[in-house]
């Protein structure tokens, strides 16, 4: 019976050292690589944070930029791990390449969207903070995502539009110059004095501190309409004055106008009634 178990013991122990002498250097090379590998790609990450700090790159772009990175070279590096001690990567590799298909095709929208949360942050044509026109919708840049910019609106309403229509469709900033021009029409009545009507307009531009007097700006007829012969007011403005300027004027024009007997018309249509006779 001793002979027996030690014949047996004898065999594995042959076998074990045939497949440590066959496997064996392949195994400590693969954990050799394995490490120096991790590392490699620690420091590669390492310098992609300090390539996107330098070139300003947004925050939320950088860190998903620097996972992706990340996770594509961690993968390569366990299925060139796994080959090396004999496991067949070929099936793996064809099953992520059928996975990542499958997911591509049933994520096109959000790929999209992706996409275009890119090249937002990529180029910056707005920012967090900037008011801006968007799908017809117009807010404060609350925040940025890789899928969605999220606006505030003046009215306290929070909307969510998805980066891909964004960046394939027009963007208005408002906010990317200091100075803004303000555009204002008021009328008066065809019976008003017209001279005095435009010397009103112009005090009224030349009193209001807000309005930047070495820019161009410009009280013009530009209408006889209608029922009212309008003035055009162009006046430059720093940004951040914009609708007080706005909102301010009409008050102005509104209540100078009163004081100096001039009208703001209103539409009218004149109605002439005739009799006809009956022919007997």
């Amino acid at each position: 019976m001793e002979n027996v178990d030690l014949s047996v013991l004898e065999k594995y122990q042959d076998q074990a050292i045939e497949y440590a002498s066959l496997y064996g250097s392949k195994v400590l090379l693969a954990i050799l690589t394995l490490i120096i590998g991790l590392w490699i790609i620690k420091y590669i990450v390492s310098g992609v944070d300090k390539a996107l700090k330098v070139a300003k790159v947004e925050d939320t772009l950088a860190i998903f930029l620097e996972k992706l990175i990340s996770t594509i070279l961690k993968v390569l590096l366990f299925i060139s791990v796994a080959s090396m001690v004999g496991i067949e990567t070929t099936s793996f590799i064809a099953i992520f390449g059928a996975a990542g298909l499958a997911v591509g095709l049933a994520l096109q929208g959000s790929l999209s969207n992706f996409a275009g949360g890119v090249l937002i942050l990529l180029f910056k044509p707005y920012k967090v903070g900037d008011f801006v026109e968007l799908q017809g919708f117009s807010g404060s840049v609350k925040e940025i995502q890789i899928f969605n910019t999220i606006l505030h609106t003046g009215d306290r309403k929070t909307i969510i539009i998805p980066n891909g229509p964004i960046s394939n469709g027009s963007i208005v900033n408002y906010s990317l110059s200091p100075i803004r021009r303000v555009d204002m029409v008021f009328g008066i009545g065809y019976d008003d004095d017209l001279k005095k009507a435009k010397e009103i307009l112009q005090r009224l531009v030349a009193e209001d501190d807000r309005i930047l007097k070495e820019e161009d700006n410009q009280v013009m007829l530009s209408e006889l309409a209608d029922s009212s012969v309008n003035f055009t007011v162009r006046a430059f403005v720093n940004s951040a004055d914009y609708w007080g300027v706005y909102f301010d004027m009409q008050e102005k024009v509104k209540l100078t106008f009163d004081a100096e007997g001039l009208s703001i018309p209103y539409p009218q249509q004149d109605v002439h009634m005739h009799q006809v006779e009956k022919v007997a």
